[in-house]
């Protein structure tokens, strides 16, 4: 169960801040204060009882002067108010209620003996309930001691100097704790604030480092997947055909493409591994050199497995960003990958790229796709490629959609945006604040 932030500062004071790393309280005394709650209270309410219970015993100026019954009920009275105190914690306004209480049953001759009760209990209600309840237990205990003490005013006209001067001194004895109590009220309340923000940062932060982490994770498996997906493709098909000939001269030039579809795969696996583990470059930099792919070399690696694509494309794309000229090629290896994987009876796989001025449209198609039954069986279940395409359409703003056309057809459609350019003026502003 999480800890409230009252929790968190007491313990700060022993230790067990949850990581926060809080600064050790100042004092003894505090200290002491934050990790036995419940003493300091018991200390509290011996400490209001020693100011109170001799003011109950002591000749007063009013007139009448009390009756031993009525001293020993005042003592009586302020020992289970002093005893309420014990809980002031937790039941602020109610143990506020009970100190007040002494303000309006007492005999006006012991009425002093009660002031200190409600500014210990106000004091309380200001900081473990709020300035707002703290005000409005002022304003009511006022109340109460203006009409106490004009009803006994009326009853004794010639003790109205006492009585007035009784009500003052409870006035300030109640306004005394109200001002200390709110501005510890709000210190408390401020750092406990400041306490549940750092604690919110932390499991922000946290949260953070993981999505970082799972997004770094799917990034590395899409170009793992891209790499090895495509040139293990090529391979398998290089390899079944040199197996399938009975021609050596045939065979032998399989197995040398092979080789050379082999190596390149390690190197493009060791250049974005040497990106992995350069820790001077951003964690958002290329875990492959933008010019790793090509749509050119994923065309002719399909071709020389015996696929028979078929290139066109419209414009120039060399004029394209390298980022945005990457991920067509990734997505044109990717297609042609599924494609020699999941319709290797294709007799074309049409590939267009065409470049517009704010964009680059992708349409690779192929006319090999086998009913649903045969080729769930064949793929063994749903694979990464497809979600993959999207990722990298998505991580250039792009969109991207693949399924069935007309019958026996497949087509992988992609739109990708060109990047808008920089703002007019923004590159000499940046110049203009540089240090």
């Amino acid at each position: 169960m999480p800890r409230t932030a009252s929790q968190a500062v007491v313990g700060a004071a022993s230790g067990a801040d949850d990581g926060l790393l809080l600064p050790r309280p100042p004092g003894v005394f505090r200290r002491f204060w934050a990790r036995h709650p419940r003493s300091a209270d018991v200390i509290v309410a011996v400490v209001a009882f020693l100011l109170s219970a001799p003011t109950a015993a002591l000749r007063s100026e009013y007139p009448v002067l009390p009756t031993m019954t009525q001293t020993v009920f005042a003592i009586v009275v302020v020992v289970g108010a002093c005893v309420a105190l014990v809980f002031r914690r937790s039941r602020p306004v109610l143990v506020f209620a009970a100190a007040a209480l002494p303000l309006v049953i007492l005999p006006p001759s012991l009425v002093p003996a009660s002031h200190v009760l409600p500014a210990f209990a106000i004091y309380a209600v200001a900081v473990y309930r709020s300035v707002r309840s703290c005000w409005i237990a002022f304003a009511t205990a006022t109340a109460l001691m203006v009409v106490y003490t004009v009803t006994a005013g009326l009853a004794a006209p010639a003790t109205w100097s006492y009585l007035i001067t009784s009500l003052v001194s409870g006035t300030i004895a109640l306004l005394i704790g109200a001002l200390i109590g709110i501005n510890v009220g709000n210190r408390r309340r401020y750092l406990e604030a400041l306490i549940d923000r750092s604690r919110q940062l932390l499991v922000e932060r946290d949260q953070q480092a993981r999505l970082g982490a799972a997004a770094e994770r799917t990034r590395i498996a899409r170009e793992m997947h891209d790499i090895v997906s495509h040139n293990l493709t090529v391979i398998v098909a290089l390899a079944e055909g040199a197996t399938a000939t009975g021609e050596p001269a045939r065979a032998r030039a399989a197995t040398e493409q092979i080789a050379d579809t082999a190596r390149g795969a390690l190197t493009e696996m060791r250049a974005m591994l040497g990106v992995l583990r350069d820790p001077e470059l951003s964690p958002d930099a290329p875990l492959a050199p933008l010019d790793a792919a090509s749509v050119a070399d994923a065309v002719e690696s399909a071709q020389r497995a015996g696929f028979p694509v078929v290139l066109h494309v419209e414009g120039r794309l060399d004029d394209v960003p390298a980022e945005l000229r990457f991920a067509v090629a990734r997505i044109v290896q990717e297609s042609l990958t599924n494609a020699m994987r999941h319709a290797p009876l294709a007799t074309t796989i049409d590939a267009r790229i065409s470049v517009r001025a704010d964009g680059v449209d992708l349409d690779i198609v192929n006319d090999g796709v086998r009913p649903r039954t045969e080729a769930a069986q064949s793929q063994g279940g749903p694979g990464f490629g497809l979600p993959g395409l999207r990722e990298r359409a998505a991580h250039v703003s792009g969109t991207l959609q693949a399924g069935p056309a007309d019958g026996r057809r497949w087509a992988v459609r992609a739109s990708l945006p060109l990047p808008l350019p920089a703002p007019a003026g923004a590159e000499g502003a940046l110049e203009d604040n540089a240090p």
